[in-house]
């Protein structure tokens, strides 16, 4: 663990109007891999180093006492919910030291950790998660740049009791619906429909808007079998009648438009219903939000008739942790529906 003192320098003060201007902020950084963590070899593939280099940042931010910890060091696709609730715990032990946590992470899985963190019951303090999408030595690197904003953010008062955030390319948003839209790109987190909640300034941070209330839980632990099944033009069931019901506790499916399905595929799914399997709906789209619209067979009102759940803006990874969690949580009948829906 690492802890760095950066002094007050007037021409980086970020919050000069506030009355809590000289009070010193004491921001915990758990990293956890990723490609902020992560170095560009001589062929041009990035790969995992022992260290990480953001322990070597010297960030030159006003009144922050920063503590650093390598948590984890895992490419984001390793990532588990295991591994969240892990972070949950962390921050839980921690959070009484601190005035606010900033969690660096790799790109793929990020919106995923953000948004198990944020329904979980976390003390009111700001945490940030952050990343980058190039290495640190590439060329035009993103990395220090979103750990310092990060760090900003989470020392910032106004970025607590906002839930958790994700700040990224100047942009602040929040875990709930915030996601990765480009594969390279430096501005890929974005938020459809919604938009960003705040912007980083250069001695400020702006918020223009406020997270909504939230349900939130505290687990102990973390298991289960919850798939995501993807709608296709011409699906039939084949890919449904290799799942076995028996080893699943739910099902997640990414449906067309508003959410509707090839008849066939919706009959499958109201047999799985029949031994008590949940299922939850998203919409494959990028932007909107699944409702019941269409009357045909296989059209969203049959489906939710039927009792599938229709999640409201979230994309199908994050439904399938919002449904994992539930189940965890013991939600069953109308309780679930009302959680899923809600």
């Amino acid at each position: 663990m690492i802890t760095a003192f950066f002094p007050f320098y007037d021409t980086i003060n970020y919050n000069t109007h506030s009355k809590e201007t000289h009070m010193i902020k004491k921001i915990l950084a758990l990293h956890t891999g990723g490609t902020i963590s992560m170095q560009a070899d001589a062929t041009g593939a990035v790969v995992t180093n022992s260290s990480n280099p953001m322990n070597h940042i010297d960030l030159p931010l006003a009144g922050i006492e920063l503590t650093s910890e390598d948590f984890l060091n895992l490419p984001s696709p390793h990532v588990t919910p295991q591994h969240m609730l892990q972070l949950y715990h962390k921050i839980q032990k921690e959070a009484s030291q601190y005035d606010g946590i900033v969690i660096t992470h790799g790109t793929d899985t990020l919106e995923e950790t953000a948004y198990f963190l944020d329904t979980m019951d976390l003390p009111i303090i700001s945490v940030v998660l952050t990343g980058a999408m190039r290495s640190s030595n590439e060329l035009g690197s993103d990395g220090v740049y979103n750990y310092l904003t990060a760090i900003r953010v989470a020392a910032d008062p106004k970025s607590q009791d906002k839930g958790v955030l994700v700040v990224m390319n100047d942009e602040v948003h929040a875990a709930k619906y915030v996601t990765k839209t480009h594969t390279t790109n430096v501005s890929t987190f974005q938020t459809p429909t919604h938009g960003p909640l705040g912007l980083v300034m250069k001695k400020e941070v702006l918020y223009f808007k406020t997270a909504e209330p939230r349900v939130r839980f505290d687990l102990q632990e973390i298991k289960g079998v919850v798939p995501i099944v993807s709608a296709y033009a011409g699906m039939k069931t084949d890919l449904l009648d290799m799942l076995d019901v028996r080893q699943m506790d739910g099902l997640i499916i990414e449906a067309f438009g508003a959410g509707n399905l090839p008849r066939e595929v919706a009959e499958k799914l109201f047999v799985f219903q029949e031994s008590g399997l949940p299922i939850a709906l998203v919409s494959r789209c990028f932007n909107g939000i699944a409702e019941p619209v269409y009357a045909y067979d296989g059209g969203g009102v049959q489906l939710h008739e039927h009792g599938i759940f229709f999640v409201k803006e979230l994309n199908a990874a994050k439904a399938r942790l919002k449904l994992l969690i539930a189940i965890n949580a013991g939600l069953k009948d109308k309780e679930l529906r009302d959680y899923m829906e809600g």
